[in-house]
């Protein structure tokens, strides 16, 4: 208990209300990646009239993304993802979303 209280200690105001959010966000999208794309698909065939045809996809989409954002354990879990990643780039020097592009594709 004594390294999360200290984990915690060290995270910047924006950390934990702009950047954990920010993960979150990312990743209920990827959680929700089947609602994201029957909005999308609506959207797309409704043109215009997309506010009033799209209504059912919009609530079940709003409803999949809210029930992660109140999900304290998915709070957790992205905090202790982004502390991994920061950690990774204190040691390192290389952000998490560049590691995998600098890996080599040949020898």
């Amino acid at each position: 208990m004594e390294a999360t209280n200290t984990e915690e200690a060290h995270l910047r105001h924006v950390e934990k209300d702009v950047l954990i959010p920010k993960k979150m966000r990312e990743k209920a999208k990827e959680l929700c990646a089947d609602k994201v794309e029957a909005f999308s698909h609506c959207c797309k065939e409704s043109g215009f009239f997309m506010v009033f045809k799209c209504r059912g996809e919009n609530a079940a989409l709003k409803e999949c993304l809210t029930r992660h954002y109140q999900d304290p354990a998915f709070f957790e879990e992205c905090k202790q993802e982004y502390i991994r990643e920061k950690l990774e780039f204190e040691r390192t020097g290389i952000p998490a979303k560049n590691m995998k592009q600098k890996l080599p594709t040949s020898m």
